[in-house]
């Protein structure tokens, strides 16, 4: 993937990346994208055995060998301990993929169980907000100064489907999360942008091959592409230099019902 390699730093310093929910999905295939790029990873998500299991992958293929960190974003001592695991070792991030999130039984607003709104802002958002507030200290800190930051939303962060309340504000949020960050980080090297998916062939996108209900009461069967397209994508922003920066780019099955959705 010679069009994702990424600028040199000074001999001897390798780029870090730090992936979120790596253990599958969207993750997964990001970390490898990153890998083939030239990237030293930092895996994390909140089971070991398919980190680990990544891990080796990325040696067998590439070489070297990535830190596996397991830790539950939504939990704030977590992620301070995953941040502390990074400078230990590292000294250093430029690259913070914030991609960890999870969704909630789709359900009509009025019927959303407070539990299943405050477990999908925990991971979604407030995650993806302490991610983001240990990857600035240490970027505005290391020397060479700056990183960049990408943050998964998905298209549900522009229009949202039926029934899915928690979901969809929270992406909602994280667009407003990487405009803000986009804005504070200029002084300080630090790049903001966000990925917008939708429906990759991931195990969350299971139920579009089955039938999803559609905004005109129909159930049916959306179109999928394979998530290895998306992390190429995070793979070319994470390539550019710091002065310039993808703020928000959309990957899409080409016939997914969303432009004209509802």
């Amino acid at each position: 993937m010679t069009e994702a390699r990424i600028a040199a730093l000074p001999a001897g310093h390798p780029r870090i990346a730090l992936v979120t929910g790596a253990g599958s999905g969207i993750g997964k295939a990001a970390a490898l994208a990153l890998a083939e790029a030239g990237f030293t990873l930092v895996l994390t998500g909140r089971r070991a055995g398919p980190l680990e299991a990544l891990a080796s992958d990325i040696a067998s293929r590439f070489g070297g060998e990535a830190q596996v960190v397991p830790a539950d974003v939504a939990d704030p001592d977590s992620v301070a301990a995953l941040f502390e695991a990074i400078r230990e070792r590292h000294g250093r991030l430029d690259l913070l993929f914030n991609n960890a999130g999870g969704w909630s039984p789709a359900r009509p607003i009025e019927d959303v169980a407070l539990a299943d709104w405050q477990s999908v802002l925990a991971v979604n958002l407030t995650g993806v907000f302490l991610c983001i507030q240990h990857a600035v200290r240490l970027m505005k800190a290391q020397e060479p100064r700056g990183g960049r930051i990408i943050n998964n939303g998905s298209i549900s962060a522009h229009t949202p489907r039926p029934n899915t309340a928690p979901y969809t504000a929270t992406k909602h949020a994280v667009s407003g999360l990487t405009r803000q960050v986009a804005l504070e980080g200029r002084a300080h090297s630090i790049a903001c942008g966000q990925i917008d998916i939708g429906n990759a062939d991931t195990d969350m996108a299971a139920g579009m091959k089955a039938g999803i209900l559609q905004p005109n009461g129909q159930i049916m069967v959306e179109p999928t592409f394979d998530p290895v397209h998306a992390a190429r994508a995070v793979a070319y922003m994470a390539s550019l230099p710091l002065d310039a920066n993808v703020l928000f780019m959309t990957v899409m099955a080409t016939n997914a019902p969303f432009v004209g959705r509802g």
